[in-house]
């Protein structure tokens, strides 16, 4: 693994907690931060944990010896 594709792998997963907590305050009826900014953190948070995730395998593959 490189230091580049760690970075992306713990984006990745800072994405996918904060997905999760968007979920969990959306579902709780009284989001702390609102209804629209706490969605739309859920709605970059869910494609930015597979597009980090996919380019830190991507890097650690062509790193790989």
């Amino acid at each position: 693994m490189t230091p580049k594709s760690g970075l992306f792998l713990g984006g990745s997963c800072v994405a996918a907690i904060a997905a999760v907590g968007s979920i969990f305050e959306l579902s709780s009826g009284q989001p702390d931060w609102g209804m629209i900014p706490t969605a739309a953190v859920l709605a970059f948070c869910i494609p930015a944990t597979g597009l980090f995730f996919w380019i830190a395998v991507k890097d650690a593959r062509a790193n790989q010896q």
